[in-house]
């Protein structure tokens, strides 16, 4: 397996960053900003609009609001990668951030329950994400080293 740097600007400065990358840099900076229950759908196999799904729950409409402003602010600078797409930020109780084959949903309790996602795309491979906070100190999440 490989592993993602404790900082994001290494890997990314040395090779182009795929979709798993950008998804699992996605639930990064989501964990990073407090983001809970963070799952990452591979959705290839059942759609050809997108390839990731990453979901996350947050706790109140500030924090639904910091943890996507962070990752539109992490995908353009250091992967100089722009939002195509943005819904539910008003609203703030699902925020949609479309990345092309990336699509962070950002959700508040209530609604991820009521809209229940993963149910819905119950046949998505889940891709392993490990909190950095449960590895050891200097752990990072691990990365497939060979996603198809």
């Amino acid at each position: 397996m490989s592993r993602l740097p404790a900082r994001h600007e290494a890997a990314i400065a040395k090779q182009p960053v795929n979709a798993l990358q950008r998804a699992l840099l996605a639930a990064q900076t989501a964990e990073e900003n407090r983001g809970r229950d963070i799952k990452i759908l591979d959705i290839r196999e059942l759609t050809t609009i997108f390839d990731y799904f990453v979901v996350v729950t947050g706790t109140s409409r500030r924090q639904l609001h910091a943890i996507s402003d962070e990752i539109d602010r992490v995908f353009q600078e250091e992967l100089g990668d722009r939002r195509m797409g943005i819904e539910g930020y008003d609203e703030s109780r699902w925020i949609l951030l479309d990345y092309g084959d990336v699509v962070v949903h950002v959700f508040d309790d209530e609604t991820r329950a009521y809209y229940g996602l993963e149910e819905l795309w119950a046949h998505a491979k889940r891709i392993p994400y490990e909190p950095r906070l449960a590895n050891p100190p200097g752990g990072d999440a691990a990365i497939p080293s060979n996603p198809k």
